[in-house]
């Protein structure tokens, strides 16, 4: 890929600003970012770094008890979270008003274990991560502390390539990012995507993105966030990427309607450290349609519905080089990881590795091709992923479904590795559909799975008669 050295050129070409935002608490440790006035915080949490307080902030989630007709804008629960840079290793303490019995910190490859005492709990933090704190079993109405590495190469709101949002609230509709362009959305910043009047006496259903992200050599990056939640269900997108050599990194994203980041047709993008968390209907996270030469690393993903998500509409270009990497996964409803729906132009080199799923539970799969048109998809890997609560874990499936474009023509699946990945949950259902002889699965490989600390076996898994060649290792 040429992101890396995309991403030195923009830095070299004049990002060289570096400043304190007001408000902003820094010292050789950690650097806080102010709240906004008039945003309404947790009640349920308390946060302090380092000895001093961080801003706890309130996200809509989907509840437990979730349901298909159910996941719009009137049937949710609350979790909350927090953010920081941290320079060096730090000390967070955690408070609640009520007794801590016990306190969970996920993902468990972190090796975080909390010290409680009375109605606090503390932890150490040696370098920047995403994590989800979990208190008396409360899964849902969890805190999610989101450490940052500290910023370099800040930009100056007086410079003319940068479209620059400060600390405050501000409002924000209709935007478009051209060519050699920066977005920068500040620590501090709280941006609330709305619909104008002018927009709702259209009466259009679909409108166009909050922000959309068009032409080369464009950055979008801060610590700020962004909020939908004022947007009708399927109204707009958050973002729209579409171009070459763009950068996404750092903001916090919450309660998209519908999809929160597509990027079609798309080469040399780069989406790192975002953090996402949705509930609604269609709230996909992250989908990658008709792309090239794609990287995802270091997110965190809570959704109801698909967090990384492959596709290929018809006429838009083959799919190459896709890698996800270094990611924390929470899928409430549908998939973590997945290709499909929508696959009508080939697919070739997909990668999600090194990836925490810390709950996936919901009616659809973990890790999942599903694949009800045409294309054929080869070379996959799902490698060094850690799961930590699922049912449905892997699907293969070719078929016609609800959303079949392509009426008469089925694809092929070709190719895919399952790699050093350990999964705990009940039941753990693996199932592999093929459509028929001519269009079918074939060249799965499984090499150090285990379900629930056993190696995994045929046995496990749902097999169709159009389903060949499954090596299993060891």
């Amino acid at each position: 890929m040429k992101i890396k050295s995309f991403l030195s050129y923009l830095f070299a070409a004049g990002l060289l600003f570096s400043f304190n935002l007001p408000g902003t608490k820094t010292n050789d440790k950690v650097i806080i970012y102010p709240a906004p006035a008039g945003i309404e915080l947790s009640h349920d949490f308390t946060v302090s770094v380092e000895g001093d307080n961080v801003p706890v902030y309130m996200a809509k989630v989907a509840r437990e008890d979730q349901r298909v007709k159910e996941i719009f804008e009137s049937y949710f629960d609350t979790a909350s979270y927090a953010y920081f840079d941290m320079k060096e290793a730090v000390n967070v303490t955690v408070t609640v008003p009520f007794k801590i019995n016990s306190a969970k910190i996920l993902p468990s490859i972190s090796g975080i274990i909390p010290k409680i005492k009375g109605n606090s709990l503390s932890f150490h933090i040696s370098i920047p991560k995403n994590l989800t704190i979990e208190i008396n079993g409360d899964i849902v109405s969890s805190l999610h502390i989101f450490a940052n590495p500290p910023e370099t190469n800040i930009p100056s709101p007086s410079d003319t390539s940068v479209i620059y949002f400060g600390p405050g609230i501000h409002e924000v509709s209709q935007n478009t990012i051209r060519s050699n362009k920066t977005l920068y959305i500040a620590g501090g910043a709280y941006l609330r995507a709305v619909i104008t009047p002018e927009e709702k006496a259209s009466g259009r259903r679909n409108l166009p993105p909050t922000f959309t992200i068009r032409g080369t050599n464009i950055m979008v990056r801060g610590r700020g966030v962004i909020d939908a939640s004022l947007c009708p269900t399927r109204s707009r997108n958050m973002f729209m990427v579409r171009g070459k050599d763009i950068s996404i990194e750092g903001i916090i994203l919450l309660d998209g309607s519908p999809w929160f980041m597509p990027v079609r047709q798309s080469e040399n993008v780069s989406i790192n450290n975002i953090k996402i968390i949705g509930y609604r209907g269609n709230s996909d996270c992250i989908d990658i349609a008709n792309c090239r030469n794609i990287l995802v690393e270091n997110c965190f993903l809570r959704s109801s519905d698909d967090l990384i998500v492959i596709k290929s509409d018809r006429n838009q270009g083959r799919v190459d080089h896709i890698l996800s990497r270094d990611c924390v996964l929470w899928n409430q409803f549908a998939h973590a990881l997945s290709i499909g729906a929508e696959l009508r132009e080939d697919i070739n080199d997909v990668v999600f590795t090194n990836c925490d799923v810390i709950h996936d539970t919901g009616r659809e799969w973990a890790l999942r091709i599903f694949h009800c048109d045409s294309s054929f998809v080869t070379k996959v890997r799902f490698e060094n992923i850690r799961i930590e609560d699922s049912r449905r874990l892997i699907s293969l499936w070719i078929g016609k479904s609800v959303w079949t474009l392509d009426k008469d023509q089925r694809g092929h699946i070709q190719g895919v590795v399952f790699k050093d990945i350990k999964a705990s949950g009940s039941p753990l259902t693996i199932s592999f559909v093929g459509a028929d002889e001519k269009h079918g699965i074939s060249d799965v490989a499984f090499d150090n799975v285990q379900l629930n600390g056993k190696p995994i076996t045929k046995g496990d898994m749902q097999i169709n008669p159009f389903v060949k060649n499954i090596t299993i290792k060891p």
